[in-house]
């Protein structure tokens, strides 16, 4: 058996056990799920607070709907599509969304995972990063969706296609659909002039130039330049 076999039968024995009333068995899939919950609501609304009150939503709305779960598809598809649901209206509640800045929680949490403890290195990645995300969120919410759903949170299409109710092949061309235009809006965003704070910030940073090889493995993670597969 191997380790996605193996986790989803855990995952079957822990929701049935949650059904016959056991709250440790709920309080272990919290465990196991709550960081993925909220890492895909937080791509989708960025805002922290918001991916905070989504996530316990969905987990207090999966606990009172427990009994409905019939097990046709994976536990954590189902949990996917409640908090997707959840995102979407806060989204939609909230209207578009700020421009992207430096500050932006995701642009902080990318930074630290590839410049821990390197503030010159943070400080060269911020704006990449910075106008990555202003690209991705000028995609659709369905495009965006897939893409935090496949390239984000490593979802098969398969799987991905469950939790957006559709088919592999419709998540197969919207990802293929999501990196031309994340492309095109990349290239547009670096040809807008650089505000005066960052072009200040930009002058303290070194002229290292690997600085910057981390995000371009990231943008080429979303814009491959091979043949789009249904992996």
């Amino acid at each position: 058996m191997d380790d996605a076999a193996r986790r989803g039968r855990e995952a079957s024995a822990l929701v049935d056990a949650a059904k016959q009333g056991d709250q440790r068995a709920f309080a272990e899939l919290v465990h196991r799920y709550r960081p993925r919950i909220y890492a895909l609501a937080l791509h989708l609304t960025g805002r922290p607070s918001d991916a905070d009150d989504i996530t316990q939503d969905a987990f207090l709305k999966a606990y009172s709907k427990l009994g409905e779960f019939e097990g046709r598809s994976e536990f954590f598809t189902w949990l996917y599509r409640i908090a997707l649901h959840r995102a979407l209206n806060i989204k939609r509640d909230r209207g578009r969304r700020p421009t992207v800045g430096l500050e932006d929680p995701r642009v902080s949490a990318a930074v630290r995972v590839d410049a821990p403890g390197d503030p010159r290195r943070a400080l060269e990645l911020q704006e990449s990063y910075a106008h990555l995300l202003a690209a991705f969120d000028q995609l659709s919410p369905v495009l965006r969706t897939t893409v935090v759903l496949t390239t984000l949170q490593g979802l098969s299409y398969k799987e991905a296609a469950v939790v957006l109710e559709t088919s592999d092949g419709t998540v197969a061309w919207r990802v293929h659909e999501a990196r031309r235009q994340l492309k095109v809006n990349m290239e547009r965003l670096q040809k807008e002039p650089t505000p005066k704070h960052i072009r200040t910030r930009a002058r303290r940073i070194s002229q290292e130039h690997d600085a910057g090889l981390r995000l371009e493995r990231a943008i080429a993670a979303l814009l491959p330049t091979g043949p789009v597969t249904t992996g």
